[in-house]
This record gives structure tokens, sequence and C-alpha cells, in this order.
């Protein structure tokens, strides 16, 4: 298992780079072989982490761009091997991008035995199990704890204290703070993330990443200015490379446009 190479939590700042950027894409769309272009054009970039997501149908937390995604890359008979795979091959290349492996329970990690599944993310820098029921979170958060996979753990900025300390006491990654329950919200809200960034800066102490709406480099410093280490931008990534004739270039102005 690759160790995470945490970043310190940093002063609030209204300035953006792309060092506070985590950029989300779904494995196998596109190909693989123009993924692993576009991947080395986030590591050049700066780039902290990419979110990969081992495509799975009809995720009820993203909209219609991220669905598209899924779909093409299923389509392509994407899983989860093909997944690490393909992360095996590029991560020892990457010189900044770390890789956070995000999969969903239902779709990819349910009909496995999960130590089986821990053990195989050797090449990841992080896990985020996307849909865990709550009465199997804790015997997962335990065995990745014991088997040393980073974590990365959700709350939302109006989560129950209960689900916040969770969230707050297992993530050894990054913790990711989501802004809104509902796709398309809005822009975030720095007056009202800030005093959640807070709380969560008393709990722990891994980088906090706020995502969920952010499209542009004014949500970008949005929530940087509110006191999250990352920005983690979805949608507008993936709508990125959407038909995009050469998709590493596209990769490259977005985050140029975000920062």
């Amino acid at each position: 298992m690759t160790a995470p190479r945490a970043s310190a939590p940093r002063a609030p700042s209204s300035r953006a780079s792309a060092r506070g950027l985590i950029l989300f894409l779904n494995a196998g769309d596109p190909s693989f072989e123009v993924l692993e272009d576009v991947v080395f054009s986030l590591d050049e970039a700066g780039v902290a982490w990419l979110e990969l997501a081992v495509p799975f149908p009809n995720s009820v937390t993203d909209g219609p761009t991220i669905h598209r995604s899924a779909q093409r890359a299923l389509d392509r008979g994407t899983d989860l091997d093909a997944t690490l795979a393909f992360v095996a091959r590029v991560r020892p290349r990457l010189k900044h991008l770390r890789i956070a492996l995000l999969a969903d329970w239902r779709h990819t990690v349910r009909g496995l035995e999960l130590d089986d599944f821990l053990q195989r993310l050797e090449a990841c820098d992080g896990l985020l199990l996307h849909g865990v029921p709550p009465r199997i979170r804790p015997r997962a958060y335990e065995r990745a704890h014991d088997l040393g996979v980073p974590l990365v753990t959700t709350c939302y900025a109006g989560s129950s204290p209960e689900t916040v300390e969770d969230a707050a006491s297992n993530a050894t990654a990054y913790l990711y703070l989501v802004t809104s329950s509902r796709t398309g919200a809005g822009p975030p809200d720095r007056k009202r993330l800030a005093p959640v960034i807070a709380g969560l800066r008393e709990r722990t102490d891994v980088p906090i990443a706020t995502g969920f709406g952010i499209k542009t480099r004014a949500d970008v410093r949005e929530v940087l200015a509110a006191g999250s280490d990352h920005a983690i931008v979805g949608s507008a990534c993936v709508a990125a490379l959407e038909g995009a004739a050469d998709p590493a270039s596209a990769m490259r102005a977005l985050v140029a446009s975000l920062v």
C-alpha cells in the first residue's frame, strides 16, 4: 500500500492553485489509453488528487453528466480489475498526483471478500467507499485501518454530530465535506461552510476537501477561503472531457480556468 503523502492544513486563503484541487473522473471514460494522457496532464499541472471511480450505474448522489460518463465506461466493460490495473500502471510514474479509488459498495464491493478487496489496493493512495450501509461501515473501516488502507470519509455540511464525529475519526487520507445533499443546489457559501470546517478542524488533522456544486474559479476560492484544504470538482471535470477532441488539452484548460 502506498503511504499517503498528507498535506498539512493551511491557513484560509482566497487564492487557488492546482495543489488545492481534487478532480473526479470515472475510470474508463475516456478509454484507458486516453485517460493515461489525462492523468499525466493532471500530474504535470500539480493537481493534488484524482478521485477515480470504478463506474457504477444510476448514482443517486450524481447528476446526468456523471451518469452518462459512468454508462459510457460500463459500456466499454470497465470494472474493478481494469481500474486497478490502470492505477497500478500509471501510479509509479506520477510525481505529485495521488489517486483515491471510489468504489460503490452495492455495485463493486458487496460481492467480494472484504479483506481480499482491501489488499488489492496497493497502488491506491486512498479509498472512498460509496454507499456502504451503516451497519457494515464500522467493520469496513476497522479492516481498512488494520490493513493500512488510507480512507476518504464523507459528511455533509448539515450532518448530525454523530456522523461528523464518525467521519472525522476514521479519515486517514482526507475528509470529503459535501456542501449539499441536492445535485445542482448552487455555488458554495463561505459563511455557511466556515464554521463547519472549523468544527472539523477540532476533530481531525487530515486535509479537508469540500465538494459538490464547485464549477468555477470563484467556487474554488470560496471553499478555500472558508478554510478547506482542497476543492473537489466533479461534474465540471467530467463535462470538460465529454466529446473533447483532445482530452488532455481540455483537462489542462480546465485546471487553468479553476486556478
